[in-house]
């Protein structure tokens, strides 16, 4: 059964690398990215239980954070670059 589940995780995975590469859009890039990151968490997880390690569960929770924080910092590094490029060209075309 936790084959299956390993199985399943690891496909999903693969979709969530197609989605990263073809987008269609930045958010959906990013989305599934952070995506990838959770099913990475949960993968650990499965081998934590059939391996016996309950200290591969402290890795996946840090990796987890790891996951959230990057997410996050590399929507405020998109949102912040649009936000600059916006009042570029708003300076541009006042001056003209």
């Amino acid at each position: 059964m936790f084959a299956t589940v390993s199985i399943a995780i690891l496909v999903t995975m693969t979709l969530a690398i197609i989605r990263a590469l073809r987008g269609p859009s930045l958010y959906d890039r990013v989305l599934a990215v952070n995506m990838f990151g959770t099913k990475t968490v949960l993968l650990v997880s499965v081998a934590a239980y059939l391996l016996g390690r309950p200290d591969f569960l402290d890795l996946a929770l840090a990796y987890a954070l790891i996951n959230f924080i990057g997410v996050l910092a590399v929507l405020e590094f998109f949102q912040t670059r649009a936000l600059r490029r916006r009042l570029d060209a708003e300076d541009g075309s006042e001056s003209s």
